[in-house]
């Protein structure tokens, strides 16, 4: 496993501290395709539970609300989830650490943790947490990057001659394979492991203009659908917890 740790962050406080800071100035956010994308693949029943651990802003969070599940959003920085609830009071939302989360084992339907679990001080930790509170017929959703990303760190350390450096506090990267024991390790069953390449076919003509304005993206896209799996820049892993 490959870690970056920027000066200063020792302690789970400080990356909080750090955190909050992004959230009071530019914020982190993909698009709403990504998103939608991954509720997706948990193929999720109308009316049931869904939780986003480490939710940033929020915006998974509102995007399933819209689609008829239950949603919660919690992180440990107060300013993503006031971030969130500004822009949808009505889902549900509370701060917590991602490795401590104040849900009764074995209550919730759907996790999401989309590019978290790699920024945690201790990822088996948050990893515990995620099977601890899916129910025994519940669905995890977790989104964690590759060491050996082709468009990723291969390409940018082919470029610069180093790792990528995303700026945030806590940065790791691994194998599929390091990742999926940690995930096992951590009582959880791996049922299916998605590649993504950073960027997901248009779900709208608003996706579609934005990739017509962006040819290298639209590259990137079709270059994703050829790549093999162990090559993909992150790996989505859906998961239940073991009986």
């Amino acid at each position: 496993m490959l870690e970056i740790r920027h000066i200063g962050i020792k302690t789970t406080r400080d990356t909080r501290a750090a955190y909050d800071d992004i959230y009071s100035k530019t914020g982190i956010l993909h698009r709403d395709a990504l998103y939608e994308w991954l509720i997706d693949l948990l193929q999720p029943n109308l009316g049931e539970s869904l939780v986003d651990i480490s939710c940033g802003q929020g915006r998974l969070v509102a995007l399933a609300l819209k689609r008829g599940l239950v949603a919660f959003g919690t992180d440990f920085s107060f300013g993503g989830v006031y971030r969130g609830h500004q822009v949808e009071p009505s889902a549900g939302w509370w701060v917590a650490d991602g490795e401590r989360i104040s849900l009764q084992s074995a209550s919730v339907d759907y996790v999401t943790h989309i590019g978290s679990l790699e920024h945690y001080m201790h990822p088996l930790d948050g990893a515990k947490e995620i099977a601890r509170i899916l129910k025994p017929n519940g669905k995890a959703c977790i989104l964690l990057p590759n060491a050996f990303g082709l468009m990723g760190n291969i390409r940018h350390v082919y470029r610069t001659g180093d790792i990528f450096d995303d700026r945030q506090p806590l940065q790791r990267y691994a194998t599929r394979r390091v990742w999926e024991n940690i995930l096992v390790s951590a009582g959880l069953h791996v049922e299916r492991v998605i590649g993504y390449g950073e960027v997901v076919s248009p779900r709208s003509t608003r996706d579609i203009l934005w990739y017509l304005k962006r040819p290298n993206k639209v590259a990137r896209l079709l270059i994703s659908t050829i790549t093999p799996l162990n090559l993909a820049n992150h790996f989505v892993f859906i998961c239940t917890s073991h009986p």
